[in-house]
């Protein structure tokens, strides 16, 4: 196969048909869509294909044929008829206030009556925007097709500031509930974005809006499956460990089918290294300060339970952490499971890149020292890779002295007894190593067993008053948690921890090996 262009940050789909690039067939997905309804939500991490994806429907019923040559659509596609398309994207600038978002507004409906050629004689915005619908239909013949893209940013932008995204969130649902009412006019209707915002709170009165975001069909129609890699991309694969390609860049899953972040393998392609391009592309601030100043439980995330109302619970004023994780990208699904009526779902890291890169964000804020962290962060490594336990203890002794005091004054966290197993688990999980949480055994659940270098490690995590009171490592022994591991015939090695919440360190840190 002959290698091409590597769209990186395109999502022009006629720019990439015409110049070359590599592209993912996805008109598949597109004529199921079209063929099964007219109004469509979608809800996707950034940065995974949402703005092309609209871009190509938006070309498929503009009639644009040629682009279309050799695709899946091409032959089960009627391209005597054109509709007319009206775009509407906030995915560029930043607005921070209803007066700028209102502004931008105007100025998209301005360009599409330029465009198409109609005067509405409405000053209000939703009345010029359901009067540009009605005249297009008018002018035409042919229903108007509606592609909303990132309809979210503007309250996204701005959720730092509650009642400023407040404004943006009313003005957005100005603009929307028009298409509600103007529905014997709309082919087709498709918005896109980050976030998963209540239909009470932005989409008044839209119910005929069709969610997909969590249906199995449509899963991969954002994003890289395996064999999109074996078919589209077979140049690029030569010299890359697929399984490693798998470890840190798969696993996105909405209960369908898993696919790659697309721009982290197109910079994979490209560079030919392995680095957390996508979560270094803007990790927002808002999240890392959510976890801290919440008392999140740091070692859930490699488990979460909820139902899709937990997850759906996303507003201005009621932000669940879960529902922000997951919509953000930074938890998938993992699995499903029907309880009576209620369907529970179970999330976790989707791969090495967001479990590695998100914790080792988060223990520069639970240590208060950023650069401190990352040289102990090197320094965990070696010591875990040479099995020195005197020298582990020294380092966790430090890890927790490094903290100022000002710290535990100031930071809601520092007040919960989960702080000091969250610092110490995201201080391991940021050297992305396989760690499970909660490990079952017949005999109970291990806090944390770690899995490197050959090597099995089993961790018990106790709160004391003061002193060492030697549970952790007891507890390690009674329950026999080593028997789950003894068919593997590597060295196991029990560690109990003990925490002072008095002096806020580590008291305690017993080491010893399992025995046959």
């Amino acid at each position: 196969m002959t290698r091409k262009k590597l769209p990186i940050g395109i999502q022009t789909f006629e720019k990439i048909r015409e110049d070359d690039y590599y592209y993912v067939d996805k008109t598949r997905f597109i004529l199921q869509l079209i063929d099964e309804g007219t109004h469509y939500f979608l809800s996707r991490p950034r940065r995974f294909g949402k703005s092309l994806l609209l871009d190509t429907i938006g070309e498929l019923f503009a009639g644009n044929e040629a682009l279309f040559q050799g695709l899946y659509c091409h032959d089960r596609w009627d391209w005597s008829k054109q509709c007319p398309v009206i775009r509407i994207s906030f995915a560029e600038g930043v607005l921070q206030s209803r007066e700028a978002l209102d502004e931008r507004i105007r100025e998209i409906l301005a360009e599409h009556e330029k465009s198409l050629q109609c005067t509405p004689q409405a000053k209000s915005i939703a009345g010029r925007f359901a009067e540009l619908i009605e005249q297009t239909h008018a002018e035409t013949g042919q229903r108007v097709v509606i592609l909303i893209d990132e309809y979210d940013k503007p309250i996204l932008d701005n959720l730092t500031k509650p009642e400023i995204a407040r404004e943006m969130r009313d003005g957005l649902r100005n603009l929307y509930s028009v298409i509600k009412g103007q529905d014997a006019h709309i082919r087709f209707a498709f918005l896109t974005g980050v976030s998963k915002f209540s239909k009470v709170s932005l989409f008044s009165g839209l119910n005929n809006l069709q969610d997909i975001t969590v249906d199995k069909r449509y899963s991969a129609l954002c994003g890289y499956t395996e064999n999109d890699l074996d078919q589209v991309f077979a140049p690029e694969l030569e010299g890359l460990d697929r399984r490693q390609m798998q470890d840190w860049y798969n696993g996105y899953n909405w209960l369908g089918e898993a696919v790659y972040n697309p721009f982290d393998l197109l910079l994979l392609f490209s560079t030919r290294e392995f680095k957390p391009y996508w979560f270094e592309t803007g990790t927002p601030t808002f999240l890392i300060d959510v976890l801290t100043e919440r008392g999140f439980y740091l070692p859930t995330l490699e488990h979460i339970r909820g139902d899709i109302a937990l997850l759906s619970a996303f507003d201005v004023e009621n932000i669940a952490t879960e529902a922000l994780l997951w919509q953000t990208g930074y938890l998938t699904f993992t699995g499903s499971r029907t309880i009576g009526a209620r369907i529970e779902y179970t999330l976790g890291y989707p791969n090495l890149e967001v479990k590695s890169a998100l914790n080792d964000a988060l223990i520069k804020v639970l240590i208060g020292n950023p650069g401190r962290a990352s040289e102990l962060e090197s320094r965990l490594y070696d010591l875990l890779h040479a099995n020195d336990f005197d020298g582990l203890k020294t380092h966790f002794e430090s890890l927790y002295a490094s903290i100022p005091n000002d710290w535990y004054r100031n930071n809601p966290i520092a007040q919960y007894e989960g702080y000091y197993a969250s610092v110490f688990y995201s201080h391991i999980a940021a050297l992305g190593l396989d760690i499970i949480l909660e490990d079952v055994t017949h005999q109970g659940r291990i806090d944390m067993t770690v899995r490197f270098n050959n090597q099995i490690y089993l961790f018990e995590f106790k709160v004391v008053e003061l002193v060492p009171e030697g549970k952790a490592i007891q507890q390690l022994k009674d329950k026999r948690y080593a028997d789950k591991y003894r068919s593997l015939n590597q060295a196991i090695h029990l560690i109990g921890v003990e925490f002072s919440k008095d002096s806020r360190t580590v008291v305690g840190f017993e080491v010893e090996q399992a025995t046959s």
